[in-house]
């Protein structure tokens, strides 16, 4: 691996953060650094903890109102769209 030393400004929590992770886990500070990086690039374009949870919720206060449309409407609606999905999509400018 070829390293590049580079300087960052971190405040004293982080830099604590980081000594006790890298003692507790016998690993090079910047071996830490480059794990955490590494992780959280992983986790790009993933819902954390708090925003699944967030979403439930309005998914539960949307289950919980009364519905807006009769379900016979919703029905022939659906019906439509599955046949047009079968048939190649839409035969006509949106």
């Amino acid at each position: 691996m070829d390293a590049i030393k580079v300087t960052f400004t971190l405040d004293r929590p982080t830099i604590a953060r980081l000594r006790q992770t890298a003692e507790r886990l016998a690993k090079p500070k910047s071996q830490v650094v480059r794990e955490a990086i590494h992780d959280y690039h992983e986790r790009m374009g993933k819902l954390s903890e708090r925003e699944r949870l967030g979403m439930l919720k309005i998914l539960g206060e949307m289950m919980a109102r009364p519905p807006t449309r009769p379900q016979g409407e919703v029905e022939k609606e659906l019906k439509s769209i599955r046949q047009a999905r079968r048939a190649g999509g839409r035969r006509s400018p949106a």
